[in-house]
């Protein structure tokens, strides 16, 4: 059962793919990555670099609520390294596992650093989630008639965990685990000190995330003004968090059917996810640069030690 759920991820992803490339052909790939160009990639880099130094603050912050000690010049170092990992490596999370766990054994509470990860990531999607339905309520785009309902669901999900959360119970496993999600959001989240910060800087890593996919689409070719590109990048970016291979799969469906449906024809869509997913990975490369320097300093001291 374990390695159904491991295998079931890249599964998806894959099988997302290949549809896409059975219904469209390979052209809006390759399109998509003829388009890109020194100007899109530097401009994507700055916006990276922001949206970067926010997720940093954000889990500096959530990582303190927690107890764990995290300077912002570590945690960006980090995070640049898991966002490298996160598209290079089959399971698109590798790399918030990797931060967590080393983070874990630099402060000797590896359980504490790694819920820390996920407290920082869950507050993030929130956040882009809520901004993502607001704004998809008032712009018209293809899913505007279905907004509502999922206004209305979210709402519902929202006060669901709300009243779990309040639900009493005995000294059993879920209990203790009820608490203990509780208190890590209670303490890392939503203190007093820590919710301005989280929200603020989530909601740069929305606007960044949004303005990184409008350089994609204007660099593979959408002349489209930006008020009916807004939406579709905003259904586009949350089609990221779906299974995926490095980033790669249902980002690339998900685009080429909203742009289908807003009449700008699903290859352009294609050919922007693809834009936007090389992109992306060019403005992570900084991430390698920290994996090598990690592991000079080590390199050095083993062949010193051998010479001794």
């Amino acid at each position: 059962m374990k390695n159904a759920r491991r295998w079931a991820n890249p599964a998806i992803a894959v099988a997302a793919l290949a549809v896409v490339v059975w219904r469209l052909g390979t052209g809006p790939f390759l399109a998509g990555l003829k388009a890109v160009d020194v100007r899109a990639v530097l401009a994507v880099a700055a916006v990276v670099l922001v949206t970067t130094l926010c997720s940093a603050w954000r889990w500096t912050v959530v990582a303190r609520g927690l107890g764990v000690r995290l300077s912002v010049p570590a945690a960006v170092a980090a995070y640049y390294r898991a966002v490298f990992l996160n598209l290079t490596l089959p399971s698109g999370v590798a790399g918030d596992v990797h931060r967590g766990v080393r983070h874990g054994r630099e402060v000797d509470d590896v359980g504490r650093a790694l819920r820390a990860v996920v407290r920082e990531r869950g507050a993030g999607q929130v956040v882009q989630v809520a901004l993502a339905i607001g704004v998809l309520l008032v712009l018209p785009s293809p899913v505007h008639s279905s907004m509502p309902f999922v206004a209305v669901a979210a709402v519902a999900t929202v006060l669901g965990v709300v009243l779990l959360g309040r639900v009493r119970g005995g000294a059993s496993r879920w209990e203790r685990l009820r608490h203990a999600v509780a208190t890590d959001i209670r303490d890392g989240v939503l203190r007093r000190s820590a919710l301005p910060v989280v929200v603020l800087a989530s909601l740069l890593v929305a606007i960044g995330h949004v303005a990184t996919f409008l350089i994609a689409a204007r660099t593979a070719g959408a002349t489209a003004p930006i008020s009916r590109l807004l939406p579709l990048a905003l259904v586009a970016v949350l089609a990221t968090a779906l299974p995926n291979v490095g980033g790669w799969g249902p980002r690339e469906g998900v685009t080429a059917w909203v742009f289908a449906a807003a009449g700008l024809g699903a290859a352009l869509g294609a050919a922007t996810a693809v834009t936007f997913g090389v992109l992306v990975l060019a403005a992570s490369l900084p991430g390698a640069l920290v994996l090598v320097a990690e592991r000079l300093p080590r390199r050095r001291l083993e062949g010193g030690t051998a010479d001794a």
